[in-house]
């Protein structure tokens, strides 16, 4: 530090053409992915028109830890028991009997495909828990990877992020494509985690969207969306556009190539006030 007073020092008149520079320099810089931040920066650009889909350029969400968990969270009394840990009759393959492994209580991704349930929903309170393996293998999105597809097209997206980065809006309880969660309070890969999710569906009249479909997400008991609305059906490497569907759809969990397991599945359909 200079031993002069402060009062004293004063920077250097900038020229115009430094200034210039300056301002060149630093939006090379922002062009430019942090170095080790998979992602992309030749994308569409997202509605708020900040960031573009996946962009490595986003700000990774801060870490927080959660607390302890102790145990599978029991289903409340009028929930439907989807997965108990012994069979996968409530889910089909598409083309079949769903075939993930089944066994110690959790279903495991075993490359045979996507399942989803038989029952169709609507507005819900979901709940389930997930593990990533280990030894934890692979970078970014190809690191135990998965995800949850409300109506069959509503991500929240399953990952392994602890000590692992991605494009923020691809990292673990991400709305896929669309926002990152408001920090990451991922697990270890082997610890079980829970996502507690309360969906609404959009509403449509004819071919016109009424209201977005809306989402709140507590990953491990931290909340990291709050009423947050999706732009639109998830999609890879672009934006999704809402098109009428029907008010009741399965969800689907997502194959995508890595031995994730699930355990103590349970849904609640969510009803309107004073309804009889």
């Amino acid at each position: 530090m200079s031993d002069r007073p402060l009062a004293a020092v004063r920077p250097a008149p900038r020229s115009p053409r430094r200034a210039t520079l300056a301002l060149a320099l630093a939006a090379v810089a922002f062009a430019t992915p942090p170095q080790g931040a998979p992602g992309y920066t030749d994308t569409p650009l997202l509605p708020d028109g900040k960031w573009c889909v996946h962009d490595s350029r986003r700000p990774q969400p801060r870490v927080v830890a959660p607390g302890a968990m102790h145990g599978p969270a029991a289903a409340p009394a009028d929930a439907l028991v989807l997965f108990d840990g012994t069979d996968l009759s409530r889910f089909t393959g598409g083309d079949g009997p769903a075939r993930w492994k089944v066994g110690d209580g959790y279903a495991e991704v075993n490359g045979t495909g996507d399942i989803e349930t038989l029952d169709a929903f609507g507005d819900c309170q979901l709940h389930l828990e997930w593990c990533a393996p280990v030894p934890a293998a692979g970078e970014s999105q190809g690191r135990g990877n998965s995800g949850i597809y409300l109506m069959q097209r509503y991500e929240v997206q399953v990952l392994d992020c602890f000590d692992n980065k991605t494009y923020p809006d691809g990292q673990a309880a991400a709305l896929y494509g669309q926002k990152p969660p408001l920090v990451n309070a991922c697990r270890p890969p082997g610890e079980w985690q829970s996502y507690d999710i309360l969906f609404e569906a959009p509403r449509f009249d004819g071919e016109k969207l009424v209201k977005p479909a809306r989402v709140t997400v507590l990953h491990n008991g931290v909340v990291v969306h709050h009423a947050q609305e999706y732009i639109g059906p998830t999609s890879h490497r672009d934006v999704g556009v809402y098109s009428p569907h029907p008010d009741r759809l399965p969800f689907r969990l997502q194959d995508h190539g890595n031995p994730v397991r699930y355990r103590n599945i349970w849904i609640r359909p969510l009803g309107q006030y004073d309804a009889p």
